[in-house]
């Protein structure tokens, strides 16, 4: 079993408060998720309204589709003009 984690920085640059961040947020978590089938969630920077951090899980018993679906989803993400990509990593853990 192989389990990969990618940890996603974001700048939301148009953004003037957090109900603004959270639409931005909820919509890109939306659409990880349903093109994906990954668990997604906001895990900081909760209280700046111009920044994010997202934490993508995935897990599979082949670590080559564990590493090319979570790459897929920074090139998802990349494409939104909402966010922009400050930093990420992607980590597999093989069990």
């Amino acid at each position: 079993m192989t389990v990969g984690t990618c940890r996603v920085e974001l700048r939301l640059a148009g953004n003037s408060s957090l109900k603004g961040k959270r639409r931005v947020v909820k919509s890109l978590k939306d659409r990880i998720r349903g093109r994906f089938n990954v668990s997604v969630a906001e895990v900081d920077r909760l209280d700046e309204w111009q920044r994010a951090t997202l934490g993508i899980v995935c897990v599979s018993n082949n670590s080559r589709l564990v590493d090319e679906t979570l790459a897929k989803v920074v090139n998802l993400i990349e494409t939104d003009a909402d966010a922009l990509i400050l930093d990420y990593e992607i980590d597999l853990m093989a069990y």
